[in-house]
């Protein structure tokens, strides 16, 4: 028979993570956890991936529905609640949960050259946001660690020393040597955005993520067509449910990228129908991680490298918290690693459910 319980854990920031919603010293979050009765120890696990002022099921009624789900499949129901879409962090975790089930509790959720330690995933410098002079230590380690993408939040910052920042990473490095995304996560005024984008294109950028805040689509469309630097849409994808509602994103939209988190989707499923969706379209996208722990990062590298997409991902975040779950997964220069020697301690979920 199989089981299924929540645990919940609060994981802490090695340093703020600061974004333009705010400052979080730490993250809450809920794992699902699934088991045989009869072999407990081998318990697949997936994570709830919940972040203040952004993902979509981050509502009350949360934690009433993840123990409805949990009651539905301990009274034996284990098909997927048809409703289970509307909360994209359940669906996420209850994904990843089966999945990792199916394989004993091994966390080889997507069998790879990367699983094996073979190659790695090449992912972009995260650059939080801080004071000028913090922003431009964090850029002068990453350029040492061999990282050729940074991404850089921007948005909190006098917009003047935001461009001194990024002009310190041009007299550093030209775009042929290394690329630079920038990340306004929504915090533009849709009058004052694209003046403020032409002045951010002098440094060459890749792209720039969500640049005003979501649910404007007219405006966003707007920028698209004008915009000198690309457009990744980030936010606007969060709660788009239906493949009738994704479709009318794009295509009225029209933007250059999507920035695809399973975390905050509704797990790798939701992700391939934006994928699918891109095809015709000529939009370009990566993956990114949202500040889960190892066990949602896990999930989402490893489904990563099945897709072969070179470019740099958004997979940097699995060593934000000073008491991560300690997993296989490693950073060397620009490249997220698995090691298959290495075990899992999954010791801080055990003792604890919570319902």
């Amino acid at each position: 028979m199989i089981r299924a319980k929540t645990v919940y854990r609060e994981f802490r920031f090695q340093r703020p993570a600061t974004t333009s919603r705010g400052t979080f010293l730490s993250k809450k979050v809920h794992f699902i956890l699934l088991y045989h009765t009869d072999d407990p120890s081998s318990a697949g696990i997936g994570e709830c991936s919940l972040f203040p002022g952004l993902s979509h099921d981050n509502v009350k009624g949360f934690k009433e529905k993840l123990n409805q789900t949990i009651e539905r499949i301990n009274q034996g129901d284990y098909l997927a609640d048809p409703l289970i879409s509307e909360w994209p962090s359940i669906t996420f975790a209850l994904e990843t949960a089966w999945k990792d089930l199916r394989t004993m509790g091994s966390k080889i959720l997507y069998p790879s050259d990367f699983t094996e330690g073979k190659d790695g995933i090449d992912i972009n410098g995260l650059i939080w946001m801080d004071n000028k002079e913090e922003m431009i230590r964090q850029i002068r380690q990453k350029m040492a660690d061999g990282f050729t993408c940074l991404k850089m939040k921007i948005g909190a910052l006098d917009l003047e020393e935001e461009l001194e920042v990024l002009k310190f990473i041009r007299s550093q490095c030209s775009s042929n040597d290394l690329e630079i995304r920038v990340d306004a996560n929504g915090a533009f005024r849709s009058s004052q955005a694209l003046e403020m984008i032409k002045m951010l294109s002098d440094f060459e950028l890749h792209s720039i993520e969500q640049p005003i805040a979501p649910g404007h689509p007219d405006a966003m469309a707007k920028l698209c067509e004008l915009s000198p630097v690309p457009i990744a849409l980030d936010e606007e994808l969060i709660g788009q449910l239906t493949l009738t509602q994704k479709r009318k994103i794009l295509d009225t939209i029209k933007p250059h990228y999507l920035v695809l988190k399973p975390g905050l989707l509704g797990g790798v499923n939701a992700c391939k129908d934006w994928i699918d969706l891109t095809a015709d379209r000529n939009i370009g996208w990566w993956i990114t991680s949202a500040l889960e722990t190892n066990i949602g990062l896990n999930a989402i590298a490893q489904w990563t490298y099945t897709l072969k997409k070179p470019v740099y991902h958004g997979l940097s975040t699995g060593s934000l918290f000073i008491n991560n779950i300690a997993s296989p997964l490693y950073l060397s220069g620009e490249k997220l690693y698995y090691d298959p020697d290495v075990k899992w301690n999954l010791s801080a979920l055990e003792d604890q459910a919570a319902t």
